[in-house]
């Protein structure tokens, strides 16, 4: 199973620097939120872009995430009735195994 996480473009670029990808969401850091956000698929990722990337005009980035070792729990947000898998801890580079240029439909 591969989890996904939509990125800055340049956010990745340093992550790939540092070793470790440390952004939660949109102007928000892993310290700052507790946890990095991510999508089980493509269909909660489409509701994600919707409802929070769909004015995003910076270079985005999709990553695919495999979860083995990372800890990663289910979870759902107060203003969503669906699960959505929240990772605790920086996220290594060495998880992603995709990171594909993402342009909002």
């Amino acid at each position: 199973m591969t989890i996904l996480h939509l990125a800055l473009t340049a956010d990745w670029h340093a992550a790939q620097k540092a070793g470790e990808y440390r952004v939660s969401t949109l102007g928000r850091t892993l310290e700052q939120e507790g946890f990095i956000h991510a999508c089980t698929d493509h269909t909660q990722l489409r509701g994600v872009v919707q409802r929070f990337y769909r004015h995003v005009t910076d270079p985005l980035v999709l990553l695919g995430i495999d979860p083995t070792g990372l800890d990663v729990r289910m979870e759902i947000p107060a203003d969503s009735a669906e699960a959505f898998p929240h990772i605790y801890g920086p996220l290594p580079i060495t998880s992603v195994v995709s990171a594909t240029p993402f342009t909002i439909p």
